[in-house]
């Protein structure tokens, strides 16, 4: 059953108003969207989006089909397919395949992949860094990799809530899960100005460890990301892990977000990770933007002290592979050496030629991101 505030009377509006003016009292009325209804009342603590996912429903799941690689030079293609993505037994299952799959090997160096749809739910999403079309050569081949990432853009955003997902993390080396939020609108400008909000992340490799500590499935993340420009970005300060010896892809955990005008908190299974709050300065003095950059002025100074955190945001949730924006850090130790630098030019060809080290670690079932169900209540 899906449920995303589906109620727009005009009754149920008015009852509140009169309600609220006879108690002389101001109540916070946030904005949602959703496929039928683009503004609603909400009650304090009321359930606003309820996915539990009985079937993948394109009404409110939107799928990105592009090759951009997330700005993050990842390795896979998302699209629209049951391969990739699907609903099973109440369970979402993303899941990561292989290009050759799809279009043998030799694709990889001699096709080209067109994204460009012949309609609407057809049309490739991001068009950035050869996100619609790329020709294979033997030193840039194409996207190696194939997987999914939906979001609600299109059908459900909202403004401040508590959200929680019960999701297992996938197993499978060089896999980098994530369930997350961007704004519908970019109010404050480009990423990261206008923020995001990431409310798990982790590494898909069962034995990864930088500086002796371990870093893949043992470990996850939440992380807030804002910065006036990319690459100026404050999320050092807002960036809050976790570790499990037994691992988070072992079986499905809670996490949850409560986004306030106040505040913003991650908890994993009922136990805080951290909260950010920032001053009545708001987040630009939360971070060292004026001593590390000189002279930059703050992106938010007409909003509020959540700013950028104080407009609207959708849902994401996704399964990549690999990239180099160094979230799979160059110096890491594992049972081999990892596949490509984050700085080599043929990042892709390195990664795939590599194949025979973590490929065989992509055992099936458990190379799957889980999520049994989203939530979202209102404040």
């Amino acid at each position: 059953m899906h449920s995303c505030v589906e109620s727009c009377r005009k009754q149920r509006r008015k009852s509140l108003e009169k309600l609220f003016a006879l108690l002389n009292i101001s109540q916070p009325i946030e904005t949602i969207r959703s496929p039928n209804c683009f503004t609603t009342l909400n009650y304090l603590g009321e359930l606003i989006f309820y996915e539990e996912f009985d079937k993948l429903d394109m009404g409110v799941w939107q799928h990105e089909i592009t090759m951009s690689g997330g700005g993050n030079w990842e390795f896979q293609m998302y699209w629209n397919n049951r391969t990739n993505s699907y609903a099973e037994d109440g369970i979402l299952h993303i899941r990561p395949t292989l290009m050759s799959d799809l279009k043998g090997e030799e694709f990889l160096w001699t096709g080209t992949m067109s994204l460009y749809g012949g309609g609407p739910a057809d049309e490739c999403t991001n068009p950035a860094f050869w996100g619609c079309e790329r020709a294979g050569n033997p030193t840039n081949i194409i996207n190696p990799t194939v997987s999914a990432r939906i979001r609600t853009v299109n059908s459900f955003t909202f403004k401040y809530g508590t959200v929680e997902v019960s999701a297992k993390m996938p197993a499978g080396d060089w896999l980098w899960p994530a369930i997350w939020m961007l704004p519908a609108k970019n109010a404050y400008g480009m990423w990261p100005a206008s923020g995001e909000i990431d409310l798990v992340e982790s590494r898909g490799n069962l034995d990864l460890s930088m500086e002796g500590v371990q870093i893949g499935t043992q470990q996850v993340g939440s992380t807030l990301h804002f910065g006036p420009f990319w690459p100026v970005n404050g999320y050092e300060v807002a960036n809050y892990k976790r570790n499990l010896g037994s691992g988070y892809h072992d079986d499905f955990h809670l996490y949850k977000v409560e986004w306030t005008p106040d505040y913003i908190k991650f908890t994993l299974d009922g136990t805080e990770l951290g909260t950010v709050t920032p001053g009545e300065d708001g987040f630009w003095n939360l971070y060292p933007f004026d001593e590390n950059y000189p002279g930059l002025d703050s992106p938010w100074s007409l909003g509020t002290k959540m700013a950028p955190f104080d407009q609207e945001f959708y849902l994401i949730v996704n399964l990549a592979v690999g990239g180099t924006n160094g979230f799979f850090p160059d110096g890491t130790t594992g049972p081999y050496p990892k596949p490509w630098s984050n700085t080599s030019p043929q990042a892709f060809k390195d990664f795939w030629d590599r194949r025979g080290d973590w490929y065989p670690t992509w055992i099936e079932d458990d190379t799957h991101l889980q999520v049994e169900y989203v939530k979202v209540w209102a404040l």
